[in-house]
């Protein structure tokens, strides 16, 4: 909050709700300048309604701005519908999902009264998630990508000669050209890290822009793979 972002993303199975509450407290950022993102487990689905009040609680505010489906296991739709009542009652702003494929965003799509405003995934140069952006684009839905910066080590989109190559170019490090390049693409991007320098690099973003050009070349990075396969059953 001090290096001025003002998204949090965090959630139940974070297991740090009470400490963004009291950091967010602490800051002397007004609530209402702040998007709070925060998900439910798929071991509260059952009763959700108890599982969001629970959650208000332990982040000490009235409201979130984004509730979130954490995984698309257990009675989603269930969970969904009592999300919808937690909108209808102002605890919640917007509604969202969280690793779901395509065909079960279809599914809570058909079944829901207030539709998905955000779905999260796993989403980088390497997985760009050019079929999945296609439904999301039909029903207006934002996609948040998560692992932004994909790999560590050598598996790293970081260590791909083209973006150090463009992070040369603009005088900008490998992970802001990525960042930079989720932003020209229409995500919302949740990068994370412990380090401040990389905290305040994260956000250095707004001062340069890739080129067409630039963009087509990370393009053509895209493995059509992602990092974490997901097993839903």
């Amino acid at each position: 909050l001090e290096q001025g972002y003002r998204h949090i993303d965090t959630a139940n199975a974070y297991l740090n709700e009470k400490a963004v509450g009291r950091g967010m407290r602490a800051s002397g950022v007004p609530r209402e300048d702040i998007f709070l993102s925060t998900k439910l487990w798929p071991t509260e689905y059952d009763d959700a309604g108890a599982a969001i009040d629970a959650t208000l609680e332990r982040l000490g505010t009235d409201y979130v701005d984004m509730l979130i489906l954490h995984q698309p296991i257990c009675d989603y739709i269930g969970a969904w519908k009592a999300m919808e009542h937690a909108y209808n009652d102002g605890k919640v702003c917007s509604l969202g999902l969280s690793n779901f494929p395509q065909e079960k965003i279809q599914e809570v799509i058909d079944a829901a009264e207030i539709k998905p405003q955000l779905v999260t995934v796993e989403c980088h140069p390497y997985f760009p998630q050019t079929e999945l952006k296609a439904l999301l684009a039909e029903h207006n839905i934002a996609l948040q990508a998560w692992y932004p910066l994909g790999g560590r080590g050598n598996d790293s989109i970081m260590t791909e000669v083209l973006v150090q190559e463009l992070a040369e170019k603009h005088g900008k490090s490998p992970a802001q050209v990525l960042l930079r390049w989720h932003i020209q693409q229409g995500h919302i991007v949740i990068p994370g890290s412990k380090t401040p320098s990389h905290i305040a690099q994260n956000i250095d973003l707004f001062d340069f822009a890739l080129t067409d050009e630039d963009m087509a070349q990370i393009d053509s990075l895209d493995k059509g793979k992602p990092f974490f396969e997901h097993n839903d059953e």
